[in-house]
């Protein structure tokens, strides 16, 4: 152990136990699996923490996570007045309104912790506009390259954790973060997922491609070429076809892009196309979340969504769907789309998919690359300890305060 850590760690089992919540707000599960395993080694440094959920599914979700730690954890869930859920009809297809009426009416309970760990950036509100003086500890959901990860709401947070270097040298590029105020620590989801598992969810061996869209409505490639794809696959039998797009895409019917200013209406997927015995389509199960369907695949399909850095962590092919004709080359925000072929219409999917592994030569190496920038990892410790380790030790300088 070098001797700044074990100052550091000396510091930290002499200090006081903080409060520490840690805030679960959104309508579906796929965020819980990136703070939820920082629980239980925050209780094994002595620290009181408290799990605070809008939805019982997140609870659930939790309550797995943190098992050997659940009984010296308090669960809170909160909920908004009826005159808000009221609005939440009208408003949710334009805003996340029910997050922010939560974040709004729950403030008095926020007050009690000395921080927060949250794993979006809606709750910076609480600091922005609901005028709560606590510490914001903020751990990104996912390790994308969308622009709308680097937004300037990240100024509000006191900490910021994240998974590897390559998030933290844009976010100081950005000016988002500074010294003393974010950790690179790895990528917890990771400490919760057996990765040498292979799950075995078609009886044929056929090569399994798994069509992952976002839901955004200018990004995603559901929107222009998803049923199309669906229906390409459904008329074939060299490929089986694993469609789970990005959770957020069957919440709602109406879709809003804040960022690029569209609105689109999703379209229904035919029955016929749901009963097919080498199409799997799931459209927010745990599956979707947990990185089962990452492991059962053969081929990568996608677009925007972050879901490729998981697969990435064993080096497979890759197809990105351009739908919007988006000049990618040297753009950050589609770094992912140079570890793949790019394509640009349905009808070039046969032939990519044809060479994929034949390519697949050309693009590992990038993978490999991309995903050593992405995640950060020490052999022999979770990604979830040091994330604990670095929330005691923030908050004990408590540099938050520092002007």
């Amino acid at each position: 152990m070098g001797r700044a850590l074990y100052a550091h760690t000396i510091l930290i089992m002499t200090l006081r136990p903080m409060k520490i919540g840690f805030l679960f707000n959104h309508d579906c599960i796929h965020q819980v699996s990136h703070t939820a395993p920082i629980i239980c080694e925050l209780v094994a440094l002595g620290q009181d923490v408290t799990v605070i959920t809008s939805t019982p599914a997140q609870e659930a979700h939790v309550r797995r996570t943190i098992a050997p730690c659940m009984d010296r954890v308090r669960f809170v869930r909160i909920d908004i007045g009826p005159v808000s859920r009221a609005i939440n009809v009208v408003a949710q297809a334009v805003v996340p309104f029910r997050r922010i009426a939560n974040l709004r009416e729950n403030v008095d309970l926020f007050r009690q912790f000395d921080a927060l760990v949250v794993p979006e950036t809606t709750s910076a509100l609480l600091k922005s506009h609901f005028n709560l003086d606590i510490r914001l500890i903020y751990f990104p959901h996912g390790a994308g390259d969308r622009s709308i990860g680097f937004r300037d709401v990240t100024r509000f947070f006191d900490l910021v954790l994240l998974p590897g270097t390559k998030t933290r040298d844009r976010m100081l590029d950005r000016q988002l973060i500074r010294p003393g105020h974010h950790a690179v620590v790895g990528y917890p989801k990771f400490d919760t997922v057996d990765m040498t598992r292979r799950p075995r969810l078609f009886d044929n061996d056929r090569p399994t491609v798994l069509y992952n869209p976002h839901f955004d409505p200018v990004l995603s490639s559901w929107w222009d070429m998803g049923m199309d794809v669906l229906e390409w696959f459904a008329r074939q039998d060299d490929y089986n076809l694993i469609f789970a797009p990005h959770v957020m895409l069957f919440r709602r019917r109406l879709h809003t892009s804040v960022e690029h200013r569209r609105v689109r209406l999703r379209r229904m997927i035919p029955e016929r196309l749901r009963n097919l015995s080498h199409v799997r389509i799931d459209t927010g199960s745990q599956n979707s979340v947990d990185m089962t369907y990452v492991l059962a695949a053969d081929i990568y399909l996608g677009d925007a969504s972050s879901q490729v850095y998981e697969w990435i962590a064993r080096p497979r092919p890759c197809i990105f769907l351009n739908s919007h004709h988006a000049r990618w080359q040297g753009n950050p925000s589609y770094a992912h789309w140079n570890m793949g072929q790019v394509i640009d219409s349905v009808s070039e999917l046969p032939h990519a998919l044809a060479v994929a592994w034949d390519r697949q030569h050309e693009f590992a190496p990038r993978q490999q690359a991309a995903f050593s920038e992405t995640f950060h990892t020490v052999p022999g410790e979770t990604a979830a300890h040091r994330a604990a380790r670095e929330i005691v030790y923030f908050l004990s300088q408590d540099k938050s305060r520092t002007p």
